[in-house]
């Protein structure tokens, strides 16, 4: 591992931690300049392409997701924390699917779901940009099915 700040490839590990999202979190301290920076370490996993509407597919990106889901949430009562076990329960449910391939719808519905549960507001904007609502009956009835719920 080279040192962020003098280069030198001579770093020791001082703690290693189990993070939140299943990563491993390792304090280091550069040998050379003695200065200490953290890394995170995850499996490597196989990786899934998201199949598009238009048939086009697309690698996952963890921070699309993220950023997607930020977006829903702007405002509202949920921590970054949050967001990152909404994901890394949506991976690890596309992980044991054992297929490296899944839809954008199916994996529009997946957040769905998950953001159902934890705030309704970010679930009606999500959705709303998720399901291109072409008029406001559209936007009305997901909202209805909401109060239903």
């Amino acid at each position: 591992m080279k040192c962020p700040f003098c280069n030198s490839e001579d770093t020791r590990v001082i703690d290693s931690r189990t993070a939140l999202d299943g990563s491993i979190k390792r304090r280091r301290e550069c040998i050379s300049c003695q200065k200490r920076f953290t890394t995170y370490e995850r499996f490597e996993e196989n990786q899934i392409y998201v199949v598009k509407k238009d048939k086009r597919r697309v690698k996952y990106s963890r921070e699309k997701l993220l950023r997607g889901l930020t977006f829903a949430t702007v405002k509202r009562n949920i921590s970054r924390e949050q967001l990152d076990e909404i994901i890394t329960e949506i991976e690890r449910k596309i992980q044991n699917s054992l297929s490296s391939e899944i839809t954008s719808k199916e994996l529009g519905e997946m957040v769905l779901e998950k953001l159902k549960k934890v705030d309704q507001v970010a679930y009606v904007r999500f959705a709303s940009v998720y399901k291109e609502f072409d008029d406001i009956k559209s936007f009305i009835e997901t909202v209805e099915t909401i109060k239903k719920d």
